[in-house]
């Protein structure tokens, strides 16, 4: 089922497609972004401590939106499956454009959170 403005209500739930972390696609997401941070590429840089956190090597970007804030509770690592799922909060019909509020939760293939936000997707006038 595609989700329209019009069938989403609040409550609803949206469940994103489960993704597959590997150090390919995060590579890939590096050069996209153009974020090269050795967070993301260097084992031995992670071998270190940042603050009270080790991660023990390379971990996933978060995500870059026009709207889309994530706390991130847990690292991604390659090898871990992740999946987002969205429970619309409110939607807003404005002259120019209809808006859909959504808490964001992704959680791991052990079903931990890794992340929380909020997102807002725009549903363009037709």
């Amino acid at each position: 089922m595609i989700a329209t403005f019009e069938s989403l209500g609040p409550g609803d739930t949206i469940d994103g497609p489960k993704f597959a972390v590997s150090r390919e696609s995060i590579r890939l997401f590096c050069d996209a972004s153009l974020d090269y941070n050795p967070l993301h590429l260097d084992d031995d840089y992670m071998k270190g401590n940042f603050g009270k956190t080790n991660f023990g090597g390379v971990i996933m970007h978060g995500a870059i939106h026009r709207r889309l804030e994530t706390r991130w509770l847990k690292p991604v690592r390659p090898g871990d499956t992740i999946q987002p799922t969205g429970i619309v909060k409110s939607k807003q019909a404005t002259v120019n454009s209809r808006w859909v509020l959504i808490d964001v939760v992704v959680r791991n293939q052990n079903d931990e959170k890794i992340a929380t936000g909020e997102a807002m997707v725009e549903f363009p006038q037709d």
